[in-house]
């Protein structure tokens, strides 16, 4: 289990772990993850090594729990700091009670609609990879399940919030769906994932404990 750190590809943490692995070994090892976490974002990664690398997609659909700040009053193309930032409203200033209401209607069931910079396959090929080609890409919604959603601070413009959510829910739409409803729009500009099912991110181990630097 690695906490990965801000600015690297989930991808990058294991060619990293891989090279280290595969020296110390003196051998190729395979490595491999079991679910994305953004660039930007930190947190809880676990990897699978050697045969266990098979194993992965059970790993990938346990509950998660993130942490998560949310800048209102603007869109970000992408979800998060790395798209086109776009102001919506910074006349609409809503009190926690108002959040608090509008966060009980996406606690359960609720269907979403995935960002189309994603990992996810569409036709073959990744939705990100389709997006920055500029193609006009229509991503399926699927139901999720947010266990509890609930407020850890608000200062406007900034809302933190902690989640538990089933597999294959987005934060980051989460949050642009939240902004929406508030009619202040909203990006994440903050992500880290606290937990996976039953391994939580104090148990993971930073990756300069292997000695990897960059």
């Amino acid at each position: 289990m690695i906490d990965k750190p801000v600015g690297m590809t989930s991808f990058g943490v294991v060619a990293r772990v891989r090279r280290v692995l595969s020296q110390q070994q003196a051998k190729k090892v395979k490595v491999g993850h079991t679910g994305t976490l953004d660039p930007f974002a930190t947190g809880l990664l676990i990897l699978v090594i050697g045969k266990e690398c098979k194993n992965a997609g059970n790993y990938s659909k346990l509950d998660k729990v993130y942490e998560a700040t949310i800048r209102l009053g603007k869109n970000s193309t992408t979800g998060d700091p790395e798209g086109e930032i776009i102001d919506i409203s910074d006349i609409i200033i809503p009190t926690q009670e108002e959040i608090e209401l509008i966060l009980s209607n996406f606690r359960g069931e609720i269907i979403q609609q995935p960002p189309i910079y994603s990992a996810i396959k569409i036709g073959g090929q990744r939705a990100y990879k389709l997006a920055r080609e500029g193609k006009t890409i229509e991503m399926p919604e699927r139901q999720v399940t947010i266990h509890n959603l609930e407020i850890i601070d608000y200062k406007y413009p900034e809302l933190k919030i902690s989640a538990h959510v089933s597999s294959g829910t987005y934060i980051r739409t989460l949050a642009e769906d939240i902004g929406r409803t508030l009619k202040t729009g909203a990006y994440c500009i903050q992500l880290r994932r606290i937990s996976i099912a039953k391994w939580g991110v104090e148990q993971a181990k930073q990756l300069s404990d292997m000695g990897i630097v960059d």
